[in-house]
């Protein structure tokens, strides 16, 4: 079996194409999440039968890469990034953890280990080309990619696992926050989390402080390694 990204695509039919299946499928499950696409979904929307489909996509994972390379796209900056390594690799990672929060299907696919795509192999070239400007060997720059990309990963699976759960549930915040509310408050009181209590009663930062700080240590630690070398 071939790989979807060496196969050429099928001569175009009138209102159908690789490119309006996939955009389907993206536009499924932004709205109702991975689990509601399939190829015979995709072909209803489109007003097609499952098996013309097939003639375009052989099988569901195909169309997982597809779709997948297709909102990497999104997160590729066409302008100079800046000249700064830290500015450059702060701006992709913003794309990227916004490019999620349009598509919190992404992190399903995560798991799931779909073919890389000319889209997603851009962008791994993209933030490489940020780090030659600190004149690092092949393996440092591995090593430096593969932090930032643990980071990332590991940020929003857990943002886009937070922000699911209540949507699923049919609760949003606001409604989560005022059912645990009481019984946390009740915990605390009795002085057993002294520590705990304050950031509680007091607030800590949200998400966009702690991707920000998150982001700034882990290359604060990065910057601080290679000048100690």
């Amino acid at each position: 079996m071939s790989s979807i990204w060496s196969r050429p695509p099928p001569p175009r039919r009138p209102a159908l194409s690789r490119e309006a299946i996939v955009a389907a499928a993206v536009a499924i499950a932004d709205a109702e999440g991975l689990g509601a696409v399939s190829i015979r979904r995709v072909a209803a929307e489109l007003g097609a039968r499952a098996m013309t489909l097939y003639s375009y996509i052989e099988r569901k994972e195909d169309l997982l890469a597809l779709m997948h390379d297709e909102i990497a796209a999104e997160v590729l900056v066409d302008e100079p990034l800046p000249d700064d390594w830290r500015e450059a690799l702060l701006l992709l990672a913003r794309r990227e953890r916004a490019m999620v929060l349009r598509h919190p299907w992404r992190v399903e696919l995560i798991s799931q280990r779909v073919e890389v795509g000319p889209n997603g192999l851009r962008h791994v070239e993209q933030k490489l080309s940020v780090l030659d400007r600190l004149g690092v060997d092949r393996l440092t720059a591995w090593r430096i990619l593969t932090a930032y990309a643990d980071h990332m990963t590991g940020f929003v699976i857990r943002e886009a696992t937070e922000r699911r759960e209540p949507r699923e549930r049919g609760v949003n915040d606001a409604e989560r926050a005022a059912v645990a509310e009481p019984y946390i408050r009740e915990l605390i009181g009795n002085g057993e989390f002294p520590r705990l209590a304050p950031m509680i009663e007091q607030g800590v930062g949200g998400a966009d402080d702690n991707f920000e700080r998150g982001l700034t240590w882990l290359l604060d630690g990065i910057e601080a390694d290679l000048r100690g070398r």
